[in-house]
């Protein structure tokens, strides 16, 4: 699995001009799911994701997790993050997991991620999604699993 994590002071979901989520001070985590992963991926991801110290601590020092911080964390799932784009100049997305199973795997690792921390939102799988964001610092990091 993959996540590109950023760092926000805010962000938003919307769906054909409806908020769909969004949050204050926290994380926004694209998701791509490849068709190798497995649900033992999908635990040490969320995992990493209320583990990861990327909020400042009172030194100013990048030593809070999302947990430590009081931040939300919103999921947003993204298939383009397992594209392969190794050759030529359009992706291809073989290594992605097919959309009906990844719908399912998805809304599972949400569920779980949930489990663990009250404060998760999701985006809407599968539907042309408007992101927006004020990206913090900047501080933005690739995860993978």
């Amino acid at each position: 699995m993959i996540a590109l994590i950023q760092r926000v002071n805010q962000a938003a979901i919307h769906v054909e001009n409806r908020t769909v989520s969004e949050i204050e001070h926290g994380m926004l985590a694209l998701i791509g799911i490849e068709k190798t992963d497995t649900w033992a991926n999908a635990e040490k991801l969320a995992n990493k994701l209320l583990s990861y110290r990327l909020f400042a601590d009172h030194e100013d020092k990048m030593n809070l997790n999302i947990v430590q911080s009081g931040g939300e964390l919103l999921l947003v799932s993204q298939f383009t993050l397992a594209a392969n784009t190794q050759k030529g100049n359009r992706p291809g997305f073989d290594p992605a997991m097919p959309p009906q199973e990844a719908e399912a795997f998805f809304a599972r690792f949400c569920a779980h991620t949930q489990s663990l921390y009250e404060h998760v939102s999701t985006g809407e799988f599968g539907a042309n999604m408007q992101v927006s964001l004020v990206n913090d610092g900047p501080v933005t990091f690739w995860l993978q699993t």
